[in-house]
């Protein structure tokens, strides 16, 4: 993290118990999606609390040797710039097939028109294009994690 993102973090620490804090089992600064436009509109529909739910490809992370996120986990949501908009803690993590992300799911992730064909279509052109700079090749049947998340800071903004 950089110091204006930790900074950003420890306000929002600095709001909790001790005991809340203890409780934290991870912090990590990101931006969300692939590109500018995408990346500065996923972060203001977090802040606005319209988006409260992301995927990624399982397969992502063990190809990068990272732990899968965890419930409580905090996230500093970064625009493409890596700048802290807000904070979003970890409400609930799955896995699940492509294939078998419900609607609701990608009602709640709130990109597009909300609308479980948008997601669909978007998701799998996101997908396609991010394994194949890996190599790889992305199916349907493919493990999605599933993140739901709630902003926590700043309250009311």
């Amino acid at each position: 993290m950089t110091p204006q993102q930790r900074d950003f973090l420890e306000q929002y620490l600095s709001t909790l118990s001790q005991a809340e804090r203890i409780a934290v089992p991870a912090a990590i600064a990101e931006h969300f999606c692939a590109d500018e436009y995408n990346a500065n509109e996923c972060a203001r529909l977090i802040d606005e609390g319209i988006k409260t739910a992301t995927c990624s490809l399982k397969e992502g992370y063990v190809i990068d040797d990272e732990p899968l996120p965890e419930i409580g986990r905090l996230s500093v949501v970064l625009n493409w710039h890596q700048v802290p908009v807000c904070i979003v803690k970890v409400t609930s993590v799955a896995i699940c097939a492509f294939d078998k992300v419900p609607p609701e799911f990608a009602f709640m992730e709130g990109e597009g028109d909300r609308s479980y064909p948008s997601w669909r279509a978007s998701h799998i052109e996101f997908f396609q294009s991010y394994v194949s700079q890996l190599g790889l090749t992305f199916t349907t049947d493919d493990d999605l994690v599933l993140e739901t998340f709630e902003k926590v800071y700043p309250v009311g903004a």
